[in-house]
């Protein structure tokens, strides 16, 4: 296997368990030993130990999440109808995991918000970037940009509410109920074909 390979080994498996269990609970030995590499390479690819490692995680897997959730929003042509496919999508996902992997970034968003800089701007960024990715999804219905920006907020509000509280309860209703509820907000905006 290749340079490439085990910096992606280590990548998928940070992103795993960061996402499962925290910043703080996930030592760089496990990661090792969940990538199946050795321990040395984290700080070959990642010079600056966990932190760099939790960060590239964030910005990697959660520009990579928001281009699946607009990839899925766009699998179905009604808007309203995406936006209940996608949170069902959600829910179905996360119960398949046994209720283990939910967002890619909000466990460590929660840890980090006010204790690492440099981790809660990375979470920032990406949240903003998701944010911004779906006030463009939305604009393709709704022409006032601030109503636009305004669904996209609730949208990952939602989501990442609808999360917590679905991985709590190790139930997807409250992901598929933030479903519904986000359709009947996208409608009652009165957009064009909505």
């Amino acid at each position: 296997m290749g340079r490439s390979d085990t910096r992606t080994r280590i990548r998928g498996a940070a992103a795993t368990l960061f996402r499962r269990h925290g910043y703080a609970a996930t030592g760089l030995k496990r990661i090792a030993v969940e990538a199946e590499a050795p321990f040395g390479s984290i700080y070959h690819f990642f010079p600056g130990g966990k932190r760099q490692l939790a960060e590239d995680m964030i910005r990697t897997s959660g520009t990579a999440y928001g281009r699946m959730v607009l990839a899925l929003l766009d699998s179905v042509a009604d808007p309203a109808e995406s936006l209940v496919h996608a949170f069902d999508a959600a829910a179905d996902d996360l119960a398949a995991a046994d209720y283990a992997d939910a967002c890619p970034i909000g466990t460590v968003a929660l840890e980090v918000a006010s204790s690492d800089e440099a981790l809660r701007v990375a979470t920032a960024d990406v949240f903003e970037e998701w944010v911004g990715a779906a006030a463009g999804w939305f604009g393709r219905w709704v022409p006032e940009p601030e109503a636009a920006r305004s669904l996209a907020y609730s949208m990952v509000m939602m989501l990442e509410g609808a999360f917590m509280l679905s991985r709590a309860a190790r139930d997807p209703q409250p992901l598929r109920v933030a479903g519904r509820s986000m359709a009947a907000l996208f409608r009652a905006a009165g957009p064009e074909g909505g």
